[in-house]
């Protein structure tokens, strides 16, 4: 497998992050909103992972003081499996680390056996449940948390 790189997000990238959304999310976000997030968003935190200059995935972050929350992660399709999400996953714990964050927390869906175990290989517990947290199927969420 080729060398991957991870770096942050910048306007450059949301062309590439919106196509990425498409293939991974059934609602995904829109332009203006990633837009906001990387220009206007001083809690915000977002980076790309690439291969041969091309987007293969991202992580977005949020880090209010000491709590820091998953906003969204996403690894294309024909990259998964290769064990890309828990670079990058890893990636943005040591980042948040480094800011000083004390406790991480993200929503996943409840059918995303795949995703939760990946955040539970990082000690992320079941903290609750968001009843119809999905806009596109009204799926609930499971709430993930750990301290850091």
């Amino acid at each position: 497998m080729a060398e991957f790189v991870i770096q942050e997000m910048t306007e450059n990238d949301i062309d590439a992050v919106l196509e990425l959304d498409l293939k991974c999310f059934s609602a995904p976000w829109n332009r203006e909103i990633y837009e906001k997030e990387v220009t206007e968003n001083d809690f915000a935190h977002y980076f790309i992972i690439k291969t041969d200059e091309k987007v293969i995935g991202y992580v977005g972050l949020w880090l209010v003081l000491e709590d820091a929350q998953v906003t969204n992660i996403a690894i294309a399709p024909e990259f998964r499996g290769y064990g890309i999400g828990e670079q990058l996953f890893g990636f943005a714990l040591q980042y948040l680390l480094k800011q000083g964050a004390k406790q991480l927390s993200l929503e996943v869906r409840k059918s995303n056996e795949v995703a939760q175990n990946l955040y539970k290989k990082f000690g992320l517990k079941k903290g609750g449940v968001r009843k119809n947290y999905y806009p596109d199927n009204g799926e609930d969420a499971f709430v993930m948390w750990v301290k850091l």
